[in-house]
């Protein structure tokens, strides 16, 4: 199965859906936790799913299941928290969640994670691959 991962933070919408076009994935699957209120126009739900069924004949899901809870994503971004950690909880989050029975391989399979993240070194796109 392939996996891609993706960040719309520091990219043109014409850099995001280029990389996209090409990458060679079959939808976006959406780990954000909140996927409305962004920053980037062309990122928030409504409008990214269009863009993506027309500019690069995708489609697009949401899937929560993957994204973190606010409480462990605000103790990482706002109290500047370590990675680490946040790696741990998350991963433990995942484990609670038992999201290898909760998202269908299918759903994610020739998918690309998508998350605000420019890189994926310090997103938890990364650790979102159920086993």
């Amino acid at each position: 199965m392939k996996l891609f991962t993706i960040g719309f933070t520091k990219k043109s919408a014409e850099a995001f859906f280029t990389k996209l076009k090409l990458s060679g994935a079959k939808r976006v699957v959406d780990v954000r936790l909140n996927n409305v209120s962004q920053l980037a126009g062309f990122a928030k739900r409504n409008d990214l799913e269009f863009f993506l069924r027309e500019i690069c004949h995708m489609d697009y899901v949401h899937v929560p299941e993957l994204a973190p809870t606010q409480d462990i994503l605000d103790e990482y971004k706002k109290n500047k928290g370590d990675w680490a950690v946040y790696e741990q909880k998350f991963l433990e989050l995942m484990r609670k969640r038992e999201i290898e029975k909760r998202v269908d391989p299918a759903v994610i399979a020739d998918g690309c994670l998508l998350c605000s993240e420019d890189k994926p070194h310090h997103c938890h796109r990364r650790l979102g691959n159920p086993p």
